[in-house]
């Protein structure tokens, strides 16, 4: 870990108990002196970010310490535009003659890189004049006594939650905070502090016998805030439950059934979608979905909602990585796309207006109209009725050209509504598009899986490849 020292006082935090070693006055005098020093050369346009992160991680494993670390990480970014050229160049070193050597770098890189129309900053119009507080900053004042402490008990609740969780991959415990300020001589000036906290455990649950079969599983928490998270007990019990419940797996046949995703399994369907109508993959036409806008892509009572404002959301800000407003808006209404994620260079590359996403989507909520409260994932089973109930996907088979969907999966079969057996080595496989429209049902079974929330996803029909 980086010590702090006695030598730059101004650079100190007058908030002592944040834990950062810098403050955001500071941060303000370095992006300024980067801008300063980007006019001075002839540059035409420029922006700078200065940021810090520190944080502590901890891991142990069968009831002993593993691992302890500290992090400190910090950075000055710059960006110099010279007419649509574009360069950039960053340090971990604040003094002054590192900072021009770093705008003198991106000037250079930027002279003589090829002229591009759409480069640029965002337009003036289209900058965050407004910033909300989103109560996005929570440090945790955890030493790494306590954090093992809690990473222990994680671990021993799984382990004796059955004699049959015979072993363990571990469990741990971090917490992690940062902060940055960011302008850019389009008029934007701004930056927040932020904090990120997890806990988790993977135990491994355990057949006896001669030739023992042995299964894992692993369950986290992870808030802005550390109060906010779930108790050590509880997340080590689920992490063995969900253990044991996949003992005794066998292998299906080669089928075409319905298949139900479990709600964090589910989110992954989401991010197909996001990356799918993303700018850079619209504009280089590798995208199953290029020119969808207003077209049909999901069943009618399919709703995607995105929303940068939520308090303590964890895909929250107040701007996106160009300081352009954010705002919450329909990407999806009745099935139809309404909208992409833009940054500004992909919106010019299009013809179109940036949408504030800049460094990629914010808090999304994926929803359909036929979602009844009481459609917990009890009822979503019994709405598969005979199929698959998918608790894990392994592998990236996704081709986001075609659409093509192929991934190892395990989780349980299902008949009438029922779990009858877990079941492993197998691979689900169909086309995205195909997918999304047959999408029957959405749970009520939300979970918040990082920046998306929704319930587990029915899907009509995929195929299942066996024994």
């Amino acid at each position: 870990m980086t010590k702090k020292t006695k030598a730059s006082t101004q650079t100190l935090n007058a908030q002592a108990n944040d834990g950062f070693s810098y403050s955001r006055n500071y941060f303000e005098g370095l992006v300024d002196s980067a801008l300063k020093h980007a006019k001075k050369i002839g540059a035409t346009d420029a922006g700078a970010e200065a940021s810090e992160g520190c944080g502590l991680s901890v891991s142990v494993r069968k009831g002993e310490l593993e691992t302890v670390e500290r992090n400190r990480d910090k950075s000055l970014g710059v960006t110099v535009y010279v007419g649509h050229r574009r360069g950039n160049a960053s340090t971990s070193d604040f003094s002054e003659a590192a900072i021009q050597q770093t705008v003198q770098a991106a000037f250079d890189i930027a002279r003589f890189t090829a002229e591009d129309p759409t480069a640029g900053l965002p337009d003036e119009e289209d900058i965050a004049k407004v910033q909300p507080e989103l109560d996005l900053f929570h440090p945790w004042a955890i030493n790494s006594e306590e954090a093992a402490k809690l990473a222990l008990a994680c671990e021993e609740a799984a382990l004796k939650t059955s004699r049959r969780i015979t072993n363990s991959e571990g469990a741990g415990v971090s917490a992690q905070q940062s902060h940055f300020f960011s302008a850019h001589t389009h008029g934007f000036r701004g930056g927040y502090a932020s904090s990120r906290h997890s806990m988790s455990v993977a135990p491994i649950a355990a057949l006896p016998g001669k030739n023992a079969e042995m299964q894992r599983d692993a369950w986290f928490t992870s808030m802005r805030a550390a109060d906010q998270m779930a108790s050590p007990e509880a997340v080590g019990r689920y992490a063995a439950e969900r253990a044991l419940s996949r003992l005794g797996s066998r292998k299906i046949p080669t089928i075409e059934c319905p298949v139900l995703f479990e709600s964090p399994v589910a989110a992954g369907l989401l991010g197909g979608f996001v990356q799918a109508v993303s700018g850079g993959s619209l504009y280089r036409k590798t995208s199953f979905l290029v020119d969808s806008m207003g077209k049909q892509v999901f069943p009618k009572h399919i709703d995607i909602l995105e929303d940068p404002h939520v308090l303590r959301g964890k895909g929250s800000s107040p701007f996106d990585d160009e300081g352009v407003r954010g705002m919450k808006r329909k990407v999806v209404s009745g099935g139809r796309v309404e909208g992409y994620f833009l940054s500004t260079y992909s919106a010019r590359k299009l013809g179109m207006k940036t949408t504030g996403n800049a460094g990629g989507s914010h808090n999304l909520v994926m929803s359909s109209k036929l979602t009844r409260s009481g459609d917990d994932l009890k009822a979503m089973l019994q709405k598969l009725g005979t199929g698959l109930f998918v608790i894990e996907l392994m592998g990236q088979g996704v081709n986001y050209v075609t659409g093509d969907y192929s991934r190892g999966a395990s989780g349980f079969w299902v008949e009438n509504g029922e779990i009858a057996f877990p079941v492993h080595e197998i691979t689900i496989a169909g086309n995205l598009k195909t997918m999304f429209k047959g999408i029957e049902a959405i749970g009520a079974d939300t979970y918040n899986y990082g920046a998306k929330t929704l319930g587990s996803v029915l899907i009509n029909r995929m195929k299942v490849a066996g024994s």
